[in-house]
């Protein structure tokens, strides 16, 4: 080898080094930036609690009787007076008249009415069910008594709630849990990126694993259920799988602020507007019917049918619900099919 080849060589006097371009300057945010974000956020948030209290505060503090169903048995002669003193109060009760008492019993286990006042010949007697609501059998004994004065008044619990939960503490405070547990399926199918027929499967498959281990601690454990077991399970899971799948549908069409939207929508309103503590009639209008068309209360008014009054009224929620989960399914697999259409196609 020369001395020549070995040598280095080295670039012309009038060639530049080569040089990466060097990264913009990050931006950075103007004071008038700074002001806007604190303005909405001082803003926003106190609109958002007062929309919270709104949602939560007013129906509680208007829970009456509002077109209640009640039965009202007996003669027509011996009624006359005991209607025309449930009608005082305008507004409260949606009078049924019955020809006897065991078609007021019929009635209440058919769900058709909440309860009944039976005119006998000893006085009135008063026929409840506890399981389609403690506050409800509560407001009739009261309001029932004020119209007897002196005169005592028996009252027979037709459809009692469980020994174990007599208040129904753990049907109210199940509606809670089956919304987080939805709206948390939603979202989390949603972030992982899972779509098309993955996410249907992934939302299908938790809403079952949800209903089964709710119907066993519900049912089971802290005894509060008295129906069947299998159909607990799938109103439960029924529940879930409604709310996940408005939140991923949702997502689906319009992105990931769809999350938050099908959760303001199914905490803010369906949760406080479920009636599960009370009735839908014991609500202010419009607010138990609004709440029956969201997937909380429909899934509470069917966990009470098929719970303790054998699947009675349980087809009007049961298919709430389903319209809701198709919807919100079909809408999962529209948004992908929409995304791969936006997608461009691979080169090569």
């Amino acid at each position: 080898m020369s001395a020549a080849s070995a040598t280095p060589t080295t670039p012309t006097s009038g060639a530049a080094p080569l040089q990466e371009p060097s990264p913009p300057p990050a931006r950075q945010p103007s004071p008038q930036s700074h002001r806007r974000n604190i303005a909405a956020v001082v803003l926003l948030i106190p609109v958002l609690a007062a929309l919270a209290l709104w949602a939560f505060a007013w129906p509680a503090a208007r829970t009456a009787p509002h077109d209640l169903p009640l039965g009202l048995a007996g003669p027509a002669t011996a009624t006359a007076k005991v209607q025309k003193q449930l009608e005082a109060h305008e507004g409260a009760f949606e009078i049924h008249r019955y020809a006897d008492e065991a078609a007021a019993r019929d009635a209440i286990e058919d769900r058709t009415v909440y309860g009944a006042v039976v005119v006998t010949a000893q006085g009135p007697k008063l026929l409840t069910a506890s399981a389609a609501g403690p506050l409800v059998a509560q407001s009739l004994q009261l309001a029932v008594a004020q119209q007897a004065g002196e005169t005592p008044v028996r009252t027979v619990d037709v459809v009692p709630a469980s020994p174990d939960d007599p208040r129904g503490a753990v049907l109210t405070s199940s509606v809670l849990p089956m919304t987080l547990a939805g709206i948390a399926a939603g979202a989390v199918v949603t972030l992982l990126g899972l779509r098309g027929r993955r996410a249907v499967a992934a939302l299908i498959g938790a809403a079952v694993v949800v209903g089964t281990v709710a119907a066993f601690i519900a049912g089971n454990w802290l005894g509060a259920f008295t129906g069947g077991w299998w159909p607990e399970a799938g109103a439960l899971a029924l529940s879930t799988l409604a709310v996940s799948a408005a939140v991923a549908g949702l997502a689906a069409l319009i992105g990931t602020p769809g999350i938050g939207v099908g959760a303001f929508v199914l905490m803010m309103l369906g949760n406080p507007f479920s009636g599960a503590s009370s009735a839908p009639e014991m609500l202010p209008a419009p607010v138990g019917v609004i709440g029956q068309w969201l997937p909380p209360g429909a899934g509470a008014s069917l966990l009470r049918s098929v719970s303790f009054f054998d699947g009675a009224a349980a087809s009007g929620p049961a298919l709430t619900l389903a319209w809701w989960a198709a919807l919100g399914l079909g809408a999962v697999l529209l948004g992908s099919a929409l995304k791969r259409r936006r997608s461009p196609a691979p080169t090569g």
